[in-house]
Formats: C-alpha cells, sequence, structure tokens
C-alpha cells in the first residue's frame, strides 16, 4: 500500500514554492508584451491538447493545414502571425474520415504550403481500421517514436468513439488523449464538428473535451463568401490569441487574410457577415 502511495505520490504531488516554467509553445499566433520584451501567444503548448471544432465543410481540415505547415516551416509567406516552434521534433497526422486519396491530398496541401519534405512529417490515414485498432496503432506510434515527436493531429477525433454520447466511452478517449499529451511531451490537436445549429462541440465527447482543452478553436464561414473563414480563441487556459481570417485561393491553398476590415468593406462593394 504504501509503495503505491509513494508512486501515485512522485506522479502528482506539486510544491506550490517551486519554480515551474510556463510550458514551451508548439504554436502561435501573434506576440504578448511583459517588461519590453515579447512573448508568442499560445495556440497550443507542448504537455497539452486543442481541439478545432466547426459544422461539417467549413475548412476545418484547410486550418489543420496551416497549422502543420507552419509548424513543419516555423513561418512562412502563406500564413502571416501563425508560428511553429518544432526545434527539430517532427509532426504525424492521423485523418481518421478519408480513405488514401482524399487523405493524400490533404498530406500533401501541408507540404505545399511549409514548402519541406516529408523528413519530419509522417501520415496516416485511419479510417480502414476498427475504432479500436486506430487507438492501439496511435499509442504504438506514439512508443516506438515518443523521442522524436512534437505535434499530433487526430483530425476525426469523433472515430475513437464507437458514440460520441456515451459518457463512459468519450470520458475514456479524453483520458487518453491528456495522458499521452503529458506523457510524451507533446501537443495534440483534435478536431471535432459542431452540433446543428450550434456553436457547441458534438455530443459528450466535445463537452468533455471542453472542459479539459487548453484552447478550443472555433471557426465560422463567411455567409455572403464561403471562401472567407473566421478563426477564434472560444476558450483559452493562457492568453487568448486575437482572432484572424483565411482565404482559400483558386488553388485551393489557404492563406492568412491580413486586412480583414478592407477586404470585407470593399471586395465586390458587399460587407460580409460571420
Amino acid at each position: 500500500m504504501n509503495n503505491k502511495f509513494n508512486l501515485l505520490y512522485q506522479k502528482t504531488y506539486v510544491d506550490p514554492e517551486e519554480s515551474i516554467e510556463y510550458p514551451p509553445v508548439a504554436l502561435s499566433y501573434g506576440q504578448y508584451k511583459i517588461r519590453d520584451k515579447f512573448y508568442p501567444i499560445p495556440i497550443g503548448t507542448y504537455g497539452n491538447f486543442s481541439f478545432i471544432q466547426a459544422a461539417p465543410k467549413s475548412k476545418k481540415t484547410f486550418l489543420v493545414s496551416m497549422l502543420c505547415a507552419v509548424y513543419l516551416s516555423g513561418t512562412n509567406k502563406l500564413t502571416g502571425n501563425l508560428k511553429g516552434h518544432r526545434n527539430g521534433l517532427k509532426l504525424v497526422h492521423f485523418d481518421t474520415e478519408q480513405g488514401r486519396f482524399h487523405a493524400q491530398k490533404v498530406f500533401r496541401r501541408v507540404l505545399d504550403i511549409s514548402g519541406q519534405n516529408r523528413t519530419f512529417y509522417d501520415t496516416y490515414a485511419l479510417r480502414v481500421l476498427s475504432v479500436q485498432e486506430r487507438i492501439e496503432f496511435i499509442e504504438l506510434y506514439l512508443e516506438k517514436y515518443s523521442n522524436e515527436l512534437g505535434v499530433m493531429v487526430i483530425d476525426g477525433i469523433a472515430d475513437l468513439v464507437l458514440d460520441v454520447n456515451d459518457i463512459k466511452e468519450s470520458s475514456e478517449i479524453v483520458q487518453r488523449i491528456l495522458r499521452w499529451s503529458e506523457k510524451y511531451n507533446i501537443h495534440i490537436i483534435c478536431v471535432i464538428h459542431t452540433n446543428f445549429n450550434s456553436t457547441k462541440a458534438t455530443g459528450h465527447l466535445g463537452s468533455h473535451l471542453e472542459k479539459k482543452t487548453e484552447t478550443q478553436i472555433q471557426l465560422n464561414v463567411n455567409e455572403d463568401n464561403d471562401s472567407i473563414v473566421k478563426v477564434s480563441c472560444k476558450r483559452s487556459r493562457s492568453f487568448a490569441f486575437e482572432e484572424f481570417f483565411f482565404e482559400v485561393n483558386s488553388d485551393g491553398i489557404p492563406i492568412i487574410i491580413d486586412k480583414i476590415d478592407d477586404i470585407l468593406n470593399v471586395r465586390n462593394g458587399t460587407k460580409f457577415n460571420f
């Protein structure tokens, strides 16, 4: 009994007087200033998880592509104030919803935006696996590459459960995400739909994600021009990043829009609504 207590004690005790540094930032948007020093505003830090939520066909995967690309490249001309803080680590991208053709199209887009090769970018389409096999494969991957990995994307977290409204199942998969992020000191980005005509993430799974996440990211497609998307920080445990906008161009590449007010008021003489 004492051995068990000592083991759990070592894992859980936090000394309130100890100096604990802020978790290193994995992805950021913009900066904040303290005493003449600038710090990145985190979208996500190592050892935590975030999630992206939006209605179906709201270009969630395009945002995922930008976040993956900027993590690989650090920064590039298409992604504005988005910054990646990779420090030589790799990114793994799990797509649970699409077949090989469409999943590969997304993975290639990441490389096109980033200008990088696939050396630090591992990509997998998990649709062919059962729910349990998907979880098992992710855990085997984490064990194998634990010392090399920085960010993990799960595009379709709902496909790691049988029922998003099952309280026990939803709690268990979110606990796994929490355990994975801390054990391997990685940042995990999950993607989930919102309920119909709502801003709430789908089911009990969405509710559990909201309670435990570091950053909750909301997407809204412009009502008048569906190529423009607003990205908002709905909830954050730290500094909330300012909302930003991106547009999908004619080549199917998402690009950050810097002067949104000018664009919304001038383009085609129309003021767009979100």
